[in-house]
């Protein structure tokens, strides 16, 4: 079955990824609209890494059927990765680099010009209030100020979605609700957030979360609609109750 509602950006139909005889991600189906918050959940070797790098373009799927921003996950996966932007927990930005070196370095890698790349850099300085820190080397900064770095980078060149990958991991709360905003307001412009994150808290922000076990999609549906299909009073005693059941516990 194909994906031909013209507001998907993100399509999977029965995506499936084997490795020898172990299945990493077993026959998910699911679809992500434009402008959307999504949830990616699941516990340790569920596999969200796997299936966030079939659709990032990264992993070649072993069967079933995958779109991300119109592009095929088989056939055009280069496509897909200049359409994509994406920030891990793990600080994606150079530290031996000022801000604006950093700014400037992936402008290029995302192919913008450089008369774009220096009115980009302009606008993420004001943006995020760091034109006194455009010449501070990055390892300088405070956590929380590279993480709000990193996700205005990876959206730099305008991206149709970004996938978060635990994007607030170590960030105190004042920092996680700052960057949430962020998020709400680049969604609102149409930008579709894909997200994974160890917070439950955050799940409620989401408009629709997904939760994995063992390879496979669990539940989904809004936070609301989960914490009532599982009469649970939190997104966390929903996640528990589903991740009881699991049986890989890393990877």
């Amino acid at each position: 079955m194909a994906n031909n509602n013209p507001s998907t950006v993100i399509y999977a139909n029965g995506l499936t990824k084997q490795f020898g005889d172990f299945t990493a991600v077993n026959h998910i189906s699911f679809e992500v609209q434009r402008g959307e918050i999504f949830g990616f959940l699941g516990a340790n070797g569920a596999g969200k890494t796997t299936a966030i790098k079939m659709l990032c373009g990264l992993l070649q799927p072993t069967s079933g059927q995958a779109s991300v921003a119109g592009f095929d996950v088989y056939r055009q996966r280069e496509a897909i990765k200049q359409n994509i932007g994406y920030m891990s927990q793990r600080f994606s930005l150079y530290d031996d680099l000022t801000v604006s070196e950093n700014i400037r370095f992936y402008g290029g890698i995302y192919g913008l010009s450089y008369k774009t790349i220096r009115q980009k850099t302009d606008e993420l300085l004001n943006l995020l209030q760091m034109q006194a820190e455009a010449k501070k080397i990055v390892k300088s900064l405070p956590l929380g100020w590279k993480q709000k770095l990193a996700f205005s980078i990876a959206i730099m060149h305008s991206p149709q979605v970004v996938f978060l990958d635990e994007p607030t991991g170590g960030v105190d709360p004042v920092t996680r609700r700052q960057f949430w905003h962020m998020i709400y307001e680049t969604a609102q412009q149409g930008l579709t957030v894909f997200v994974t994150t160890h917070y439950m808290d955050e799940a409620e922000y989401c408009n629709r979360v997904s939760i994995m076990v063992d390879g496979t999609i669990e539940a989904l549906d809004t936070p609301g609609g989960l914490k009532k299909a599982f009469n649970a009073p939190n997104m966390n005693e929903v996640f528990i109750h589903l991740a009881r059941g699991a049986k890989r516990t890393d990877g």
